[in-house]
């Protein structure tokens, strides 16, 4: 059991974290770190709609995490063995599916994964994977730290954030869960420790969105509105109008008129044409009908400029640009000429407001739809999981298997030895091998697990992505080790209630 001491100043804390951590107790009080995310139901609502409005518009744009870059993808090194800080423990799964006789294992994907939706520091729409998890009400997601909290940017929990279970291109099928409050291990809140990277978050009753619609509004209630609302410039009539200017005492602050030119195209002849110059290419002006200069389409005139050499380099027009035997730079600009009608039109315009509502229905708690995977603590390393996620980032090398539109699987045994990487100051990781590479971040390692009920027990969740062999492909993913801290961590979200958002 790792523990981060803290430097001068915070001696006697150091002492008593160190003295726990001999003992082999887990400081439950002090392993814990919590903030709130979506504090309201009406702000919760409105991060709904924020993803769901346009058939899902934001969900299709978001792209997977990118905590890890080419350069962090390195080797694992071997640390040796890990001694459980407190007895094994697991609490079982709930919402046990029907089971299938399918032989094929990749179709046994469980309902309580999918993609957790985020916008991080930089205003970046991202996602990672997650699943649903056995808690008190029913109402908690597990997924990685670095995709609760930006570590990039400096900022404490991810804007908006919200769960999707079985997420299919924009598409939420058992609705949309908003997070409530976010729990870590305070080693990763506020030194970002990996060996810590785990997060645990409670969620709302889902809500399923549907008809999202602008609804017209007064500047006042526009004003007063908290959630996704617009304004649109619109032309109305002469009459509406003047009854705008009548409503406000001659004040038209929504309403105004302004003058436009229409310019039309017309022959040399026509009634009140003016001549009117559009510079062109010298092969345009070159291939332009030669005659006394009075057509449509005569030839018209050219300027030559001289320019310093910046000038000359940055000039993107359609001007000849030449350099003559004395170093001189020069633009040539030509003109074609042609005839128009210009007529000034008086339009009005008013200034409309429109909120975002939505129809919105309750859609229960997150467990009661879909399940929730069992928790473990302190197991056996070595042994067989099953891991689920939305691989989608391209390998080191540049080659790209995945897409991140449907889940991935990896099965095997957990190394038996704890893993590390000194670039990332990991320590207590397990390792598995496996290909899937960023976007299944946050996915669950399921010890256990059962293909025909399709449940087991969260025993780790894709933290790092790692090329063993050197070949500029992932090959092994790795998961912090599952303590009695984070036990911990895990029993205090697990007894916290949501509520409902409609």
């Amino acid at each position: 059991m790792k523990r981060i001491l803290i430097p001068a100043g915070g001696a006697v804390l150091a002492t008593g974290l160190l003295a726990a951590g001999l003992a082999g107790t887990a400081t439950a009080a002090s392993d814990v770190a919590t903030d709130p995310m979506a504090a309201s139901a009406a702000n919760a609502k409105a991060i709904a709609q924020f993803w769901a409005e346009s058939n899902g518009a934001a969900l299709k744009s978001a792209t997977e995490s990118n905590v890890w870059d080419k350069a962090d993808v390195a080797k694992l090194q071997s640390k040796g063995g890990y001694s459980p800080d407190t007895k094994p423990g697991s609490t079982a799964p709930i919402g046990q599916e029907k089971k299938t006789s399918s032989k094929y294992q990749n179709v046994n994907i469980p309902k309580t994964i999918g993609k957790v939706f985020f916008v991080n520091g930089k205003g970046e729409k991202k996602w990672c994977s997650a699943t649903s998890i056995q808690s008190k009400y029913h109402n908690l997601v597990a997924t990685a730290g670095h995709c609760v909290y930006d570590t990039q940017s400096n900022v404490d929990t991810m804007s908006k954030w919200v769960f999707v279970p079985g997420y299919y291109q924009g598409k939420a099928p058992w609705g949309i869960y908003v997070g409530k409050q976010a729990f870590t291990h305070y080693d990763f809140d506020n030194y970002e420790d990996y060996d810590r990277d785990y997060a645990f978050v409670t969620v709302y009753n889902g809500i399923k969105v549907s008809g999202v619609t602008p609804k017209q509004v007064s500047k006042a209630e526009f004003d007063k509105f908290t959630g996704i609302k617009d304004a649109k410039d619109v032309e109305i009539t002469q009459a509406d109008y003047q009854k705008c200017k009548d409503l406000n005492g001659g004040e038209t602050p929504d309403c105004w008129a302004k003058t436009d030119t229409k310019i039309e195209e017309v022959g040399p002849d026509y009634p009140g044409a003016v001549k009117a110059f559009t510079e062109v290419t010298k092969e345009q002006y070159d291939a332009a009908p030669k005659g006394s200069g009075n057509g449509s389409q005569a030839p018209a005139q050219t300027k030559a400029e001289n320019v310093t050499k910046s000038e000359y380099d940055a000039y993107k027009g359609p001007g000849y640009r030449k350099i003559d035997a004395r170093g001189n730079y020069t633009i040539t600009h030509y003109f074609t000429k042609h005839w128009v009608k210009k007529t000034d039109i008086k339009g009005y315009y008013k200034t409309v407001f429109y909120i975002i509502e939505s129809s919105a229905l309750d859609a229960g708690r997150l467990g009661d739809a879909v399940g929730g995977q069992g928790f473990a603590w302190n197991q056996p390393t070595g042994k067989y999981v099953r891991v689920f996620g939305y691989p989608a980032a391209p390998h080191p090398d540049g080659n790209k298997p995945y897409t991140g539109v449907t889940p991935k699987w990896c099965y095997g045994k957990t190394s038996k030895k704890l893993v590390g990487s000194a670039a990332k100051k990991i320590e207590e990781h397990i390792a598995l091998k496996c290909a899937m590479t960023e976007g299944a971040d946050g996915g669950p390692w399921l010890y256990k697990y059962s293909n025909t009920k399709r449940l087991g027990y969260v025993n780790g969740v894709t933290s790092t992505f790692n090329d063993q062999d050197g070949n500029g492909r992932v090959d092994y993913i790795s998961s912090p080790y599952f303590d009695g801290e984070t036990a911990a961590v895990y029993k205090a979200a697990s007894n916290v209630w949501s509520g409902k958002i409609v």
